[in-house]
């Protein structure tokens, strides 16, 4: 059996069905663009390079007050699925606004830290999650929650618990820590 050099684990007999074929096409496809991404020291640096944060001020304010920005410096790997200026105005930017200048933290750190998981999955690895789960998988935020992700055509779509979606607009943002996704929505935990 032969296997293909951008995603090793999928083999020519899960060939089969639609659903792998589709998911190993897109694994090839996010995985040759991928490489094509800016390699940058860490998380929080990322906010040092114009082009990689164009958009994401927001969510670059919201880690800064929350006192993330060490952690997120220093620690890792982590996948972030960074939802864009866009997706927190879709939110509501004067909840954000309330979130970041409340003195207690807890709720923005909540909601902050559903959008990261431990550990690095670049768009492949979830492709391949994907193809394993039928169609369907779910990961464990740093906040504890699960977050499901799930095809719809050829975008990776995310599900949290109250039922918010999000698409993957921008995939692997290759890090040092960890790896980034955009997204076109904010997820949350629970009602907010």
């Amino acid at each position: 059996m032969t296997k293909t050099s951008e995603c090793p684990k999928f083999e020519v007999h899960f060939m089969k069905s639609p659903i792998p074929k589709i998911l190993l096409g897109l694994c090839m496809a996010l995985a040759t663009s991928s490489w094509a991404q800016t390699h940058v020291p860490n998380l929080i640096s990322v906010s040092q390079f114009g082009q990689e944060t164009k958009g994401h001020k927001i969510l670059i304010a919201a880690v800064k007050a929350a006192n993330l920005d060490q952690v997120l410096a220093e620690s890792g790997p982590f996948t972030v699925f960074a939802p864009s200026d866009a997706a927190f105005h879709k939110f509501s930017h004067s909840r954000m606004e309330e979130l970041i200048n409340a003195t207690d933290k807890r709720e923005l750190k909540t909601l902050l830290t559903y959008h990261i998981v431990a550990g690095q999955l670049t768009a492949s690895d979830i492709l391949r999650a994907l193809s394993r789960g039928n169609g369907k998988t779910s990961f464990t935020t740093v906040q504890g929650k699960k977050l499901l992700a799930h095809m719809e055509g050829s975008d990776i779509v995310l599900t949290d618990p109250t039922g918010n979606r999000a698409k993957i607009t921008t995939a692997d943002l290759s890090l040092a820590n960890g790896v980034v996704h955009e997204i076109d929505r904010v997820i949350v935990p629970s009602q907010m």
